[in-house]
């Protein structure tokens, strides 16, 4: 049975998604995505933080694009089932499902990752096109090549490796890996990559450069679709009676699309109107305790600045481009404001930081009146905490 290639795991996903009763449909992100396939802007990277519905959407797109597994009866009662696009491309493509936080059963050095990955889509390819089996072939895209399809690449935590210490040494490898896998390749029909570090940061050079990368700093073209709106979340807090849309936003918006508009963090909003209480649900999914090492040690003196954010005192700073030329930051304050705006603790619109929400408020404010501090750092007087 296959593991990688043409499975039904993203529609199967789909499907429970759907049943839930705090389902918000996004498929019009569909539309946009048709529109790119075939064409040289097929390569598609978006870098949110974690629990803003990446791989929800990526399953949601798996589950219309694969022709494993039927799936109009899901698809035309939603807003893509209007869209003109939308027959043209539904359950018409093989698919090659990658998530890259899936490590060998055995052996944990890169090699085994990578053998890992190109052996199972081997086998895959093998089990698809049995003409193939037996034959010798110098490399994965020249296997591929022989099937004469078409591929659509889902990939899931491209930047895996990057956030664990095991594989430091093999960035550009896995870089070139992914690079010599997808670029300029005629079976590749669309590749959508997905992740929480932005690609142009972390692979220097021109590795991966033919992808069109979207993060929470730079996207007018797909925010909308990660993250509630504000609509979307009044219609949630309507099918429920425990909690008010004013409550919810107190707590859990405070994220900007690209125009202004605000944004909600999808996980902490439906835990919240499961359990029926707002509380700090988010921050428990990780990266917090990095965060709390910046401000016990006040590195680039950050604590300082975040003391300003939790009293509701603007913070201005020029937040260099990262996303181009892949260049390190100025300073190293800089760079850790960078990291926490990429992992949603911070907020960044027209030049000003903002700690985004009254759930991270809360966290900041026990960090900071927490009594390991004053061992370490001096504390900031002036601000009444």
């Amino acid at each position: 049975m296959a593991l990688y290639i043409n499975t039904d795991s993203a529609y199967k996903d789909f499907q429970m998604l759907c049943n839930d009763k705090y389902f918000v449909d996004k498929s019009l992100i569909i539309e946009k995505v048709n529109d790119r396939i075939h064409t040289k802007n097929r390569y598609l990277c978006i870098t949110k933080p974690r629990r803003f519905g990446k791989t929800s959407v990526l399953n949601m797109l798996g589950a219309y694009y694969g022709k494993t597994c039927p799936s109009a009866s899901i698809f035309d009662s939603l807003r893509i089932g209007k869209c003109s696009s939308y027959a043209a491309h539904l359950n018409q493509y093989n698919i090659i499902h990658l998530s890259l936080n899936c490590l060998p059963d055995s052996g944990n050095s890169y090699n085994d990752y990578i053998a890992l990955i190109k052996g199972t889509i081997t086998d895959d390819i093998e089990e698809l096109y049995p003409e193939l089996k037996g034959e010798e072939f110098r490399s994965l895209p020249d296997l591929l090549t022989a099937t004469k399809d078409e591929f659509i690449f889902f990939i899931d935590e491209w930047d895996y490796i990057f956030s664990h210490d095991l594989y430091r040494e093999n960035h550009s490898d896995f870089l070139e890996f992914l690079r010599y896998l997808l670029k300029d390749r005629s079976y590749v029909a669309l590749a959508y990559m997905t992740g929480v570090l932005p690609i142009k940061k972390y692979s220097t050079g021109s590795a991966l450069n033919m992808f069109d990368e979207y993060t929470m700093l730079n996207d007018s073209f797909f925010d909308e679709y990660f993250g509630f709106t504000e609509e979307e979340t009044a219609s949630l807090c309507a099918r429920q009676s425990k909690l008010t849309l004013d409550e919810i936003a107190e707590w859990y918006n405070g994220y900007l699309a690209d125009d202004g508009r605000k944004l909600y963090n999808p996980r902490s909003v439906i835990l919240a109107l499961i359990n029926g209480k707002c509380r700090s649900y988010w921050t428990k999914t990780g990266k917090m305790d990095e965060v709390l090492f910046f401000l016990k040690y006040n590195i680039g003196e950050v604590r300082d600045d975040i003391v300003k954010m939790v009293n509701h005192m603007p913070v201005r700073i020029e937040i260099w481009n990262e996303y181009t030329a892949g260049q390190e930051a100025p300073s190293n304050r800089e760079d850790i404001y960078a990291a926490m705006i990429i992992y949603g603790f911070l907020s960044y619109h027209d030049g000003e930081l903002s700690i985004p929400n009254k759930e991270l408020m809360l966290e900041f404010q026990k960090a900071l009146k927490d009594d390991d501090f004053e061992a370490v750092v001096n504390p900031a007087d002036r601000y009444q905490l």
